[in-house]
């Protein structure tokens, strides 16, 4: 323990098994290729599955170019490897959570990780919460660099066919739940998604500590874009054990977040996650987050709402809750942090 800060040591309860990794067993590769003209009845059927069954499932032929891919994450590998100095000219606060962070916590424990925040829409308008509980309105810039011009050329290159792609599966998902394609769409008009930079730097005792502690994802879906070094855990639905994703060339990993676990009244759950390190290897990883405006109110589709299934969570609002969510990233809490647990009837 000598050679980590207690900061970033894990509970012994969640810390991860050293040496012997579960590999993930048949986890859904979903070929995307068949939906270039219209969605079928099998594709439909296995996003469907993949979403009640694991939560979360692999895409291939998914339209996202692999030169697209490369560039973000050469980038991103340049930025991570600026001077301290460098990276904090752009590092977030309390009033703006886009740019450098390396001090956030997940279950209030520090994790094992740099990060680069940015949002998809510039400038976003996005709720700040403040010490006194006070949501304060704001419209909100990115940071970029002005030492690496070509981060945010990749990085919005990257965002444009993420974005694409996002509103494919959404589709998906909407017709699996026996909804129309466009159903979700008009939560998105002023849509706060953002995107993630995660640099996790070798670690010298990667059993103490976590990249990112034991979480779900908040929003509508996650699209996840990783480097060839594994580190994504899943908790497995059959029986809680933590399985190992192997990276699979060109594929991304989607994960159902719990505002779809809300919409769909608990049919798709959102499914627990984590990142575990290692001594030799540094790894980046892209996740793509697809959030709706701030203004949404989160509840159960009405049409899925009847005498045989009643609503499962109270509404409430986006805004507040990734506000919230936001203020308790930036340090340590007495309390947990929000989760869509609280709002369970």
């Amino acid at each position: 323990m000598a050679n980590v800060d207690p900061i970033f040591i894990q509970p012994v309860e969640h810390r991860p098994k050293p040496n012997y990794p579960i590999e993930a067993q048949n986890i859904p590769v979903i070929d995307l290729s068949a939906h270039d003209y219209s969605p079928s009845a099998g594709l439909i059927a296995k996003i469907g599955d993949a979403c009640r069954d694991w939560g979360f499932f692999q895409v291939i032929n998914h339209g996202v170019p692999s030169k697209c891919r490369r560039n973000v994450e050469s980038a991103a590998k340049k930025f991570f490897e600026l001077p301290k100095e460098e990276k904090n000219k752009v590092v977030r606060d309390k009033e703006n959570p886009f740019g450098y962070y390396d001090s956030e916590h997940t279950k209030n424990v520090r994790d094992w990780k740099e990060v680069f925040d940015f949002a998809v829409e510039n400038p976003v308008i996005t709720p700040t919460l403040h010490d006194d509980d006070r949501l304060e309105l704001k419209q909100l810039f990115n940071k970029w660099p002005h030492s690496l011009p070509e981060l945010r050329e990749a990085c919005e290159e990257h965002v444009a066919e993420m974005e694409k792609l996002a509103f494919k599966l959404l589709g998906l998902i909407a017709l699996s739940l026996g909804l129309p394609e466009d159903r979700f769409n008009g939560f998105f008009k002023d849509q706060t998604s953002r995107v993630r930079l995660n640099y996790y730097p070798p670690c010298p005792s990667p059993h103490l500590t976590l990249g990112v502690g034991r979480h779900k994802d908040t929003g509508v879906l996650t699209i996840l874009a990783q480097d060839n070094v594994a580190g994504l855990e899943v908790k497995r639905k059959t029986d809680g054990e933590w399985v190992l994703v192997k990276p699979t060339p060109d594929a991304l990993i989607i994960n159902v977040g719990d505002i779809i676990q809300v919409w769909s009244n608990d049919k798709y759950e959102s499914v627990e996650h984590r990142v575990v390190v290692n001594s030799e290897k540094e790894r980046l990883s892209i996740p793509y987050f697809l959030y709706p405006s701030h203004y949404t109110w989160v509840e159960p589709m009405e049409e899925l709402i009847n005498e045989l299934n009643v609503a499962k969570f109270k509404g409430y609002n986006w805004g507040r809750f990734r506000a919230t969510r936001n203020y308790g990233n930036l340090g340590k809490l007495n309390v947990e942090n929000i989760q869509i647990s609280h709002f369970r009837i």
